[in-house]
């Protein structure tokens, strides 16, 4: 065995049998951004075989205060494709596959079903439910976690415990996102690196497991918190994400973005509301679908019409 893992090979709770669950293990990371880049860096370190990177993005000036993965030099770069060049520098013993892609519905189920655990390190609710929703069915563990401003959290879903949904089945924010409220470097990193040690306490089978468990942290106050929710009943009803070319003749369609952020639908027919104008949508006669950006302010909108009792909804994220 290589001298790389002596340091936590000699720990008792991992030895030389936890170092080659380790090297067998495959892990799906999604978003190579502020929580990917410690997420990755710890995986790698600790000799994670496989580990698959999915994120469409390119370096950019800004990143650089919470992304160390890059150099001035990758600015311009894809950021899948540095983030690999950096990763097998550190450790060229595990296999990187570097998928320069966005996460979509048509292509979720296929990357959770290769892996064996799936970080979300997006930072977005429309693929935090994709991935959900994936994981739970595939019954594959999901650590996933989330920083704005001076907090976060970070937690382990499905595999055996209940699924995000099961805790989070709404969405009540106010839209915030790290663009427009900002964020602290040194937080993303305490968030990313707890990500890295959820992901490793699963694949290594330490007990008590972490799943079912949500740990917070105010980095401002420099407080911990959290709290359990094994045994969360899931939803009765999800509303699904689906693809734009998924989008029926027949569907009511939203577009919930500005004229000034797209003057232009690309579904014919669209309606131009937005989340607090969402009431004035007629009673249905058919499918409602819900189109924004992200899916963040589709989720808001499915949450207002589900309590007037349209549950006949899809979700688009238009990127």
């Amino acid at each position: 065995m290589s001298n790389r893992y002596a340091r936590q090979t000699v720990l008792g709770e991992i030895g030389s049998e936890g170092q080659a669950r380790l090297a067998a293990a495959s892990v799906l990371v999604v978003g190579a951004g502020g929580l990917g880049c410690p997420v990755l860096q710890y995986l790698v370190g600790a000799g994670v075989g496989r580990v698959t990177i999915v994120d469409h993005d390119t370096v950019e000036v800004t990143n650089l205060h919470r992304q160390p993965l890059y150099r001035m030099s990758d600015i311009g770069r894809l950021k899948v494709e540095a983030a690999r060049d950096a990763l097998q520098g550190f450790n060229p013993e595990v296999h990187i596959e570097a998928r320069a892609e966005r996460l979509t519905p048509q292509n979720t189920a296929a990357l959770v079903a290769a892996a064996d655990l799936v970080v979300d390190a997006a930072d977005s609710f429309a693929v935090t439910y994709m991935l959900s929703d994936a994981c739970f069915a595939a019954a594959k563990p999901l650590v996933s976690a989330s920083v704005i401003g001076l907090t976060g959290y970070a937690g382990a879903f499905c595999g055996g415990g209940p699924s995000y949904r099961a805790v989070f089945p709404d969405v009540s924010i106010d839209g915030g996102t790290c663009d427009t409220v900002g964020v602290l470097g040194s937080a993303v990193a305490m968030m990313g690196s707890l990500q890295a040690h959820l992901a490793l306490h699963l694949l290594l089978g330490f007990e008590p497991s972490v799943l079912g468990r949500v740990v917070t942290f105010d980095a401002k106050r420099l407080a911990f918190g959290g709290f359990g929710f094994d045994g969360s009943p899931e939803p009765e009803a999800t509303v699904p994400f689906i693809a734009p070319e998924a989008v029926r003749a027949d569907d009511i369609v939203v577009d919930l973005r500005g004229l000034d952020e797209a003057p232009v639908s690309p579904f014919a027919g669209a309606r131009r509301l937005v989340v607090d104008t969402i009431e004035q949508l007629e009673e249905p006669s058919g499918r409602v679908v819900l189109a924004c950006r992200s899916g963040q302010r589709s989720l808001m909108a499915a949450d207002k019409l589900r309590a007037r009792g349209i549950t006949n909804l899809a979700l688009v994220a238009l990127g």
